[in-house]
C-alpha cells in the first residue's frame, strides 16, 4: 500500500460521489483508478461494458442478464 497525492478538487469530487455509491473516499478513487486502468486497456469498450465484464469475471448472476 501507499500514498497518492490528488489535488484538492478531485479529492472533495471523490469525497461527493462516495456518499452518493456509499464507499468510503479510498474505496471510491480505487474504483476510479481501475475502471481508468481497464478502459486504457480496452479503448472500444464502454464504461458500463468494463463493468459488466467485472461483474461476470466476478460471477455476479445479475451481469449474466445484463442487456447486450
Amino acid at each position: 500500500m501507499g500514498l497518492v497525492k490528488i489535488g484538492d478538487e478531485l479529492h472533495e469530487e471523490a469525497r461527493r460521489a462516495s456518499t452518493v455509491m456509499c464507499r468510503s473516499i479510498n474505496a471510491q478513487a480505487e474504483f476510479w483508478m481501475k475502471i481508468g486502468m481497464l478502459a486504457e486497456a480496452n479503448p472500444t469498450l464502454s464504461f458500463n461494458d468494463i463493468v459488466t465484464m467485472q461483474l461476470k469475471s466476478a460471477e455476479v448472476t445479475a451481469a449474466d442478464q445484463a442487456v447486450a
